[in-house]
């Protein structure tokens, strides 16, 4: 009874009341602080305004995050998604759902998130691979008729690839349908590609859902949704997410389109522009023809003019005839003629070569030339005789003979080497002496030896 009574006592207070109060409660004990986690779910809205959240790995905690337009823009470079990021701002209620939040004003970067940094390591190791090559890329088909979807069968994505294939051309479209968010999708995503591929004519393949948050596009990080794409035996066509949104599977498919209705735009040829295009085609061809018809016409008659009378034609060409015959006559008697006339010369040149000529001019030029030879001898014959004479007077004057003549003697060693000096012998020893007259020579024994100095003395 007294609790009833205290609630029928207590204030009644309207909802957009207690959010207000809840709100002046919160800002007034919180403040403004840094608050660091991962980001997560951002959505850059048209206003520029920037919602995401930032999420605690180590303890699953989460809070939504606002950043205003004139703070947003700031820190634009800083806000991607997995990303771990400080936040400086206050926590307030946000009273039209009553819903706690953090209205950042800074921001700065902390480092990559747990998440970022797992889907970058598996993004370089299947670019180490070669699952992103473009030569790997394949063209899709330009008629195709069996079209492919790995979607979800309620959402708003097949939908709109449907819309837009019926409305561009006739094709058959075949539905592998799969869960395209939470932790089952990555497999419901596999097993539909799998099924998809048995089936029977299938040309094209696409794969994707409409936009969403960071988290709602795991499922195409997937690594083995990823492989499964690129090993897919027809091209596969990528659509997942909006313009901002680019996912692994994006870069291994063989095209990416920005949306669901963009790849079924790239698949399916529009059939009326195909039908406009072949009509244009049919009217240039026919004009062509026309044109080509009647240029061959005008060419015809032009022939048919400058043809004439064939009679006049062949009367030409023997009148030519008949004057390159003639001019060919007379160019072979100028070359007769000249080729005559090198004979003759020819002629007259091999007889003044004729060997007796030859040999009566040499005969009449060699008598001048021998009486020339023998008076050249004897000049050379006495010249030579009277250098032998004063050549043999100059060494008769220095021959040792002609000093022996004069009487004096050359005294020698047993050995035959000249004395010069008194020194070189002794007492006792045999010399031999050579005198200038009749060329004697005699011997004689040394008995006294006696120096030039000693004498003087």
């Amino acid at each position: 009874m007294l609790f009833t009574r205290a609630v029928s006592g207590a204030e009644v207070v309207t909802v957009a009341e207690l959010d207000r109060r809840l709100r002046r409660a919160v800002e007034s004990a919180s403040g403004s602080y840094w608050v660091e986690g991962e980001v997560t779910s951002l959505k850059l809205a048209a206003s520029g305004h920037a919602y995401f959240c930032l999420k605690d790995e180590r303890e699953d905690a989460v809070i939504d995050c606002v950043m205003y337009r004139f703070d947003a823009q700031r820190a634009k470079k800083h806000l991607v998604e997995g990303t771990r990021l400080q936040l400086w701002g206050r926590a307030t209620v946000w009273a039209p759902r009553g819903r706690m939040q953090l209205v950042g004003n800074f921001a700065r970067t902390a480092g990559k998130g747990a998440l970022l940094e797992a889907l970058e390591a598996l993004k370089q190791r299947l670019l180490a691979e070669g699952l992103f090559a473009p030569e790997r890329k394949r063209t899709l088909p330009g008629d195709p008729r069996v079209v492919g979807v790995v979607t979800s069968a309620h959402g708003a994505a097949f939908h709109d690839i449907r819309s837009v294939a019926f409305r561009r051309g006739g094709v058959r479209l075949v539905l592998a349908p799969a869960q395209v968010q939470g932790d089952a999708a990555p497999e419901s995503i596999v097993q539909a590609l799998d099924l998809l591929e048995r089936y029977p004519g299938l040309d094209v393949a696409i794969v994707g859902r409409g936009g969403g948050s960071g988290e709602d596009l795991l499922a195409f990080n997937d690594e083995r949704v990823v492989r499964r794409v690129a090993r897919f035996r027809v091209p596969v066509v990528s659509a997942v997410g909006h313009e901002i949104d680019v996912t692994l599977t994006d870069l291994a498919a063989d095209v990416r389109a920005a949306t669901p209705s963009q790849a079924a735009e790239l698949v399916v040829p529009d059939g009326r522009a195909r039908r406009d295009a072949l009509a244009r085609q049919r009217l240039v061809l026919l004009r062509a023809q026309r044109s080509r018809l009647e240029l061959a016409r005008a060419n015809l008659s032009h022939l048919r003019a400058s043809l004439g009378d064939p009679r006049f034609i062949l009367i030409e060409r023997q009148q030519e005839l008949d004057e390159l015959r003639e001019r060919l006559r007379r160019r072979i008697e100028r070359q007769v003629q000249v080729q005559r006339a090198r004979t003759v010369a020819l002629e007259r040149r091999l007889a003044s070569r004729h060997p007796q000529n030859v040999i009566g001019r040499a005969r009449t030029e060699l008598g001048p030339l021998a009486v020339r030879l023998h008076a050249a001898e004897a000049r050379r014959l006495s010249r030579c005789r009277s250098e032998l004479a004063e050549r043999a007077g100059r060494l008769d004057a220095l021959s040792p003979l002609t000093v022996l003549s004069r009487g004096y003697a050359i005294a020698t060693k047993a050995d035959g080497r000249a004395l010069r000096r008194a020194s070189e012998v002794t007492p006792g020893e045999e010399i031999a002496v050579r005198l200038g007259r009749g060329r004697g020579r005699f011997a004689a024994r040394v008995t006294t030896v006696t120096d030039a100095a000693e004498a003087a003395k």
